[in-house]
């Protein structure tokens, strides 16, 4: 792991950008809108849920004042309202500069969304599968757009479960959430690849948080004494993505997390650790080509 340099200091004005942050009503999407908009973005919040999304945005306005902060609903665990949030969006900007995908579920019982889809599978990838699509020409529309997918460490321990991805023959929490953040990290560089084949400006960045205190743990039996033991605040954690989304200094189709020594759980952005199989082309393809099939969602600038 290469020791960081990059500190929130060195985040640039962002005044006259406009960033969509999933899940930001808490955990590191929260402490991401918070830099966002203390240096000058406008930052619209897409959330499952309106009144704590609202009332986050009213904390931020007590350290920013002059924050320019917008509540959207968005249930990733439902496509319909995927389609809805995008219409709203296209209403009300004309371009969008950063697409943070941040909002995700982790280890709950076995649930499903709207559609069927195992939650985790469903919510943390298909969601935001669905959601990046047909935003790509929001950010074709800007000088210099980014989309920065929120992944883990746990992508370390996932496989895709061909035959089983949804749950439909058995379930395990964990293998479902390995899963999933395998999937997030799969995902964003292929986009990265099928957006740079085709030309566009789109800059496709992944990141991880290290092991981050956030209300994710909170359907982890025991996740409380581990959030006390091992990890940093959901301040540090949301740098990763944070200086994804602004630095000069990363590459689209790279991936970034912690410079902690140990596995990366703590610790300032630095480039991260991928698994080779993140970069298979074969299986990336029969990931995309199942999730345009699981949510009829096809990318034309793709």
């Amino acid at each position: 792991m290469t020791r960081s340099r990059w500190r929130p200091a060195h985040i640039p004005d962002l005044f006259g950008k406009t960033i969509v942050v999933t899940g930001a009503n808490s955990g590191i999407g929260l402490e991401a809108v918070k830099l966002f908009v203390a240096n000058g973005a406008e930052v619209i919040m897409a959330c499952r849920n309106t009144a704590k999304a609202e009332a986050a945005a009213e904390q931020v306005k007590i350290l920013t004042p002059q924050a320019s902060l917008t509540v959207l609903p968005l249930d990733l665990a439902d496509l319909e309202s995927v389609k809805t949030f995008v219409a709203t969006l296209k209403q009300r900007i004309n371009k969008l500069d950063v697409l943070l995908n941040n909002a995700g579920v982790m280890a709950p019982p076995l649930q499903r969304t709207k559609e069927g889809f195992e939650m985790q599978f469903g919510t943390n990838h298909l969601g935001h599968f669905a959601l990046t699509g047909p935003l790509l020409s929001l950010l074709e529309a800007a000088p210099a757009p980014r989309i920065v997918q929120i992944s883990s460490l746990a992508h370390r321990g996932g496989k895709i479960l061909w035959g089983n991805l949804n749950a439909e023959k058995r379930y395990s929490r964990w293998s479902f959430y390995c899963q999933s953040k395998l999937a997030n990290l799969i995902f964003a560089k292929d986009l990265h690849r099928r957006l740079q084949k085709c030309g566009s400006s789109i800059q496709v960045m992944a990141a991880h948080p290290g092991y981050s205190a956030t209300h994710l743990q909170d359907t982890v039996p025991g996740g409380g004494v581990f959030n006390w033991l091992l990890a940093q605040p959901a301040e540090m954690g949301c740098l990763p993505g944070v200086m994804a989304a602004t630095s000069d200094n990363v590459t689209s189709g790279g991936y970034y997390g912690p410079d902690g020594k140990v596995f990366e759980l703590r610790g300032y952005p630095a480039p991260a650790f991928a698994r080779k199989i993140t970069d298979n082309v074969g299986l990336a393809e029969k990931l995309w080509d199942e999730s345009e099939r699981l949510t009829g969602v096809r990318y034309l600038s793709a």
